[in-house]
């Protein structure tokens, strides 16, 4: 079976840190080099006050699959970088936080390398990827009721899944953002971050209708080598425990929003997914949010 991998490119490509990343086959089958961006046109940008949007990326990389090998992951530059064209050209800003303001951990092998809009995003932005703001500083400091966010952003990666699922201020940060009245956005594997929400007694979205990365999907990528291993937990599969529904049953590009709460499906969606994030705050007015 390894032989047959081997030639048919489906081994996951070791990294200079002891991880892997996917394999040949996964990247071509898994990846493209464009993105379906639809130039983020908007006739009348963002003028209000409520203009910015805290994206939260892991700064986290690897994670251990139940095997035990690592996947080198991170934020998906795709799932990440459309929605904030579209966002940006909507006359929103980012601001760019991590856990502990570590550098955010990106996907190079999912970069779009001959998408231009994409490539200059990521160009602007790398010094505030390297020097991102803190989470714990914006949970101790920033939340307050008239602060100028109107969303806080999750891109999706399966680098969403580590060291945010159980971050104690990202939890504050959701619950800030649902009791304001700020949109909470999360693409992908993005979702699996809402656990921060989750207390003892109660999760903030139970009842939610998300779109969200199916976790049959990722029990097939092992199998071309995009991953690894088996995943050492699934998504869905938690989120559904504590009272989500999971809509799509592929990784498509279907989005969806429950009332505050957007979410997409995949990279397919990103570009759909930034679009309807963007048309969503556009209609938020100083005098209802």
């Amino acid at each position: 079976m390894g032989l047959i991998r081997k030639l048919f490119g489906a081994t996951p490509t070791p990294t200079a840190d002891g991880a892997f990343s996917p394999s040949p086959l996964a990247i071509k089958l898994g990846t493209s080099t464009t993105t379906d961006y639809d130039g983020g046109a908007y006739a009348k940008p963002y003028e209000g006050s409520k203009n910015r949007v805290l994206m939260v990326c892991t700064e986290e990389r690897n994670m251990t699959m139940a095997n035990g090998k690592k996947f080198s992951t991170g934020n998906h530059p795709v799932e990440m970088g459309l929605p904030m064209l579209h966002l940006m050209n909507a006359g929103f800003e980012i601001d760019i936080v991590t856990p502990t303001g570590a550098p955010a951990a990106v996907e190079a092998w999912a970069m779009p390398a001959d998408d231009a809009d994409v490539q200059k995003l990521f160009r602007d932005i790398e010094g505030a990827l390297q020097n991102p703001g803190s989470l714990a500083d914006f949970a101790a400091n920033d939340m307050m009721d008239d602060a100028p966010y109107a969303a806080v952003f999750i891109p999706g990666g399966h680098g969403a899944m580590l060291g945010l699922p159980d971050n104690a201020d990202l939890g504050k940060v959701l619950r800030w953002a649902h009791k304001t009245g700020l949109h909470t956005l999360a693409l992908c594997h993005g979702p699996a971050a809402l656990l921060a929400a989750k207390t003892d007694a109660t999760f903030l979205y139970d009842g939610y209708k998300i779109t969200a990365f199916p976790d049959a999907v990722d029990k097939q990528t092992p199998m071309i080598g995009y991953l690894p291993g088996p995943m050492p937990w699934w998504v869905c599969e938690k989120l559904s425990a504590l009272g989500m529904e999971v809509i799509n049953k592929k990784a498509d590009n279907s989005v969806h929003i429950d009332r505050r709460l957007l979410t997409g499906a995949s990279p397919k969606a990103a570009n759909d997914f930034g679009r309807l994030a963007a048309t969503t705050l556009l209609k938020r007015t100083d005098a209802n949010t």
